[in-house]
């Protein structure tokens, strides 16, 4: 990466089989049969630097890669270490028969924690992995130490769209659905200005395993958060888009406002896909937000 001096791992998680101890979390049990090898970068300053860089984890949406957070490793990964991975079903990770649960995606984060000797970190989540924010947030607080929720809800009212999506990707394939979920990401100032960025999203979702992205699906339209908001105590920081369509202001984005105490919301001018139409506005306040954790 041009003028940003910074380590790189591109590493597997391996959950010991033989002889481990599954690890318990409240509400998340974590065992060697649950957990998948999860995929991963692990991005920071340059060894040598200051230790004390605080943790990061990137979670993207439904049907990305941990290459959708490139903007924010750009930008921030000279001062801190930066964990992007792959869901379940995405990416690198392996492909487990589906359906899954956010329970469980939450499940592999922690163990992705355990296995890099990660005590605590914060978490910042898109879409799904703001989903898989909260799980976490709420049911193993000892592992994070803040929240940054972008473009995410507690639960969906209707979740007809996801049962009729995985359905159709079950018929023809994630690549049938990509242009128009891709849609939803973008305002369309913003998509006729980046045709390549929007090429860009089209690919990663039409590259997404058709048994992992439907696996996801289901874990979505089973999500139920809305009673566990408020068990999260930590600094939480909420950013959406104004004309954000998934996820839209009111109701979700205001509901989890109200749900968690002290939450700050953050209203940027962009739909879905905040944290690349918005990158610099996003990586302000996620320095921001991180640099007060310090004090």
């Amino acid at each position: 990466m041009v003028g940003v001096a910074q380590s790189v791992e591109h590493l597997v998680v391996v959950q010991d089989v033989a002889g481990s101890n599954p690890v318990t979390h409240p509400s998340i049990r974590v065992t060697p049969m649950s957990s998948v090898e999860l995929h991963y970068e692990l991005t920071g300053p340059e060894l040598g630097a200051p230790s004390d860089a605080p943790v990061l984890v990137l979670a993207g949406p439904l049907g990305s890669t941990l290459e959708i957070w490139d903007p924010q490793v750009e930008a921030l990964a000279d001062r801190f270490q930066l964990l992007r991975y792959d869901h379940r079903g995405h990416g690198g990770s392996p492909v487990p028969s589906g359906p899954y649960t956010v329970a469980e995606l939450a499940g592999d984060v922690l163990a992705l924690l355990d296995r890099l000797g990660i005590e605590s970190a914060s978490y910042c989540g898109l879409s799904l992995g703001g989903m898989v924010g909260i799980r976490l947030a709420a049911e193993a607080p000892d592992r994070l130490s803040s929240l940054v929720l972008c473009s995410t809800t507690a639960r969906f009212d209707d979740v007809s769209p996801y049962l009729e999506r995985a359905a159709s990707v079950r018929w023809v394939g994630t690549a049938s659905i990509a242009p128009t979920v891709v849609t939803n990401w973008f305002t369309p100032e913003w998509a006729a200005e980046h045709p390549a960025e929007v090429d860009r999203a089209v690919k990663m979702i039409s590259d997404t395993s058709d048994e992992g992205y439907c696996a996801c699906c289901s874990a979505i339209a089973n999500w139920s958060g809305r009673k566990i908001l408020g068990r999260i105590l930590m600094p939480t920081l909420l950013i959406a888009g104004a004309y954000d369509a998934v996820t839209p202001v009111v109701p979700d984005a205001k509901t989890i406002e109200a749900g968690i105490s002290g939450a700050k919301l953050k209203v940027l001018d962009a739909a879905h896909a905040v944290t690349i139409e918005q990158a610099e506005q996003v990586n302000r306040l996620l320095a921001i937000h991180l640099n007060s954790l310090r004090r």
